[in-house]
This record gives C-alpha cells, sequence and structure tokens, in this order.
C-alpha cells in the first residue's frame, strides 16, 4: 500500500462506516416503535442531547430537513460542520502528510461554547419551555 493510501485509510474507513449506518437508517425506519432498540434515557423520560438522531438521519436520507431538524436540532446543525471538517482532514491527507488532530489547540472558549450550548439544548428540549416543544426528540 502507499504512502498516500495509508494517509488515507483510517478517514476513508470511517467514512464507509458513517455511510453503512446512514443506508441501514434509511432501510429501517426508526420511527417504528422498538425497531432499533430502546434507549437507555428515554426509559428514565428523559431526552439527552443525541435522541432522536436515528430518526433525524432517517429523515434527512428521505430528504425531509424540517423533520429532522424535529427530531434532532443540534444534530442537524453540527452534521454540515462534521462534514466539513472531515472533507477538510481528506483533503490535506490526501495531499501529503499533516500532523496528527490536536484537539488541545482548539481555543478553550470554543469548547465553553459547545458545552454550554449543549447543556442549554438538553435543559431547553426536557422542561418544554420556550422556544417551543420542537426541542423534543
Amino acid at each position: 500500500m502507499g504512502a498516500r493510501a495509508r494517509r488515507l485509510a483510517s478517514p476513508l474507513a470511517a467514512g464507509g462506516l458513517v455511510l453503512v449506518a446512514t443506508v441501514a437508517l434509511a432501510v429501517r425506519d426508526p420511527h417504528e416503535q422498538g425497531s432499533w432498540g430502546v434507549c437507555p434515557t428515554a426509559l428514565l423520560g428523559l431526552d439527552c442531547p443525541l435522541c432522536g438522531s436515528l430518526r433525524a438521519v432517517h429523515d434527512l436520507t428521505a430528504g425531509d430537513l424540517g423533520a429532522a431538524a424535529s427530531s434532532n436540532l443540534l444534530l442537524v446543525v453540527a452534521l454540515p460542520v462534521v462534514v466539513a471538517l472531515w472533507v477538510r482532514r481528506v483533503v490535506l491527507l490526501s495531499r501529503g502528510p499533516v500532523p496528527p488532530v490536536d484537539l488541545s489547540r482548539v481555543p478553550r472558549g470554543a469548547w465553553w461554547t459547545l458545552g454550554l450550548a449543549v447543556v442549554a439544548f438538553t435543559l431547553l428540549r426536557n422542561t418544554g419551555v420556550p422556544p417551543g416543544p420542537w426541542l423534543a426528540s
């Protein structure tokens, strides 16, 4: 295997796994009760930040952005960012060697902002206070 193939193996394998999972979600509808098991937080009557993600991915594969946002708005907002970062990494690796991702170089404020956004999203979707029930899974 050449140097370029070795550099690209890991991100392309990760992309392949995500593609397989996405196809599985497109084929087997998570809107059907119990089709993908039961979420432990749902047993407690709570919606975690990931609740509704399977349904949101299924809705995105069907091209229904509104339904996806209704299932998990956080995922719908974060997904384009994650895809853009993945594509950027693949492009950089295809051009030549690059240093490993160093998360310690991400500004502390960015981590705090992300954490606060996830906590706020979780609290809003579990309390049902305005801006409304569309935050629920």
